[in-house]
């Protein structure tokens, strides 16, 4: 396992990591949450995410009772504010909703902090500068050590380093984006400036596509799968997408690797990538991610060109 900087931090995280969403608290019960985290733990990952949202905070729970059997310093883990309930002041990034949701949080996890705290989704009813006040507040009091955003926009990124820098409060540090073979624009275009000038980290997540990239569904959706059971992350390009992970595994047989192992290998090709997070509802799903990383040294030059050339057709009419 290689462990890579967060961004130009100084925190290691592992290249592969175990984030707990749509499984821990919904598909999984603490034995197998426990089971999952001491594999992962056995075989390098250090890195655990999270969010209150989760399981409507039961993955918080499941987690924070799992690593109670490690020291605190063995592991880094994070965790996502926004949607914390009904309620007019259960949603968003207001002061007092990202303070009071991060507090309840770190009861759920059993910690007095978390290494990672995200500002999960932009809140259009709060400004940019009450976010980056709030997550000071946070930093300051010890309950997070760094900071950073998931799925914002680049120019609102942009505008929480200048108001970090004018008010002399904590910038963000890391950036945790949907990124995959089919979801690329704000890794690879958006955000590439952002990179050099501010060095953020990217931990990113849905590697496989929500499963379109391990071809499970060449065959349609089968009952009881995640897309089966979440119609709403069925993309609009969903025809397409299951025409190219066909068009992708007999590139992934050759490398004598899976579909969804080469979908995570070809992520971590990204230098920009501080890590790239996968699900899983038990320790063998944990286990074939992991062996990704015996693959990404096998994604020559040539490789890639052969996939991107896969990536760049449209093979199915979206309409």
């Amino acid at each position: 396992m290689e462990y890579r900087t967060l961004g130009t931090r100084g925190l290691l995280l592992s290249e592969i990591s175990l984030g707990s969403w749509l499984t821990f608290g919904d598909k999984t019960g603490l034995s197998a949450v426990r089971e999952m985290c001491r594999f992962g733990f056995e075989n390098g990952i250090n890195f655990f995410d999270n969010a209150e949202v989760y399981a409507e905070g039961a993955s918080e729970l499941l987690m924070g009772e799992a690593l109670r059997d490690y020291r605190r310093d063995e592991f880094v883990i994070s965790t996502k504010i926004f949607f914390g309930g009904d309620g007019p002041n259960k949603m968003g990034h207001s002061m007092k909703r990202l303070i009071e949701g991060t507090k309840n949080s770190l009861r759920r996890l059993q910690m007095d902090h978390v290494d990672l705290l995200y500002c999960h989704r932009r809140d259009d009813n709060t400004s940019v500068e009450e976010a980056v006040r709030a997550m000071d507040i946070l930093i300051k009091q010890g309950h997070a050590l760094y900071w950073g955003t998931s799925e914002w926009e680049a120019d609102d990124i942009e505008e929480a380093f200048k108001i970090a820098e004018d008010i002399g409060a904590t910038p963000p540090s890391v950036e945790q984006p949907e990124y995959n073979m089919f979801h690329r624009q704000k890794v690879e275009k958006d955000y590439k400036p952002l990179y050099k000038k501010y060095g953020i980290g990217l931990t990113a997540y849905s590697p496989t596509a929500s499963g379109v990239l391990t071809g499970k569904y060449k065959d349609g959706i089968p009952k009881g799968s995640r897309l089966d059971q979440n119609p709403e992350f069925v993309h609009e390009d969903f025809k397409d997408r299951v025409e190219k992970a066909k068009l992708l595994e007999p590139i992934a047989k050759k490398l004598g690797c899976s579909l969804a192992q080469l979908s995570i290998a070809w992520i971590l090709k990204n230098p920009n990538v501080s890590t790239v997070m996968v699900g899983a509802s038990k320790t063998e799903q944990l286990k074939e991610n992991i062996k990704a990383i015996e693959f990404k040294e096998k994604l020559t030059d040539d490789i890639l060109k052969e996939i991107e050339s896969i990536l760049s057709k449209s093979l199915v009419s979206s309409k």
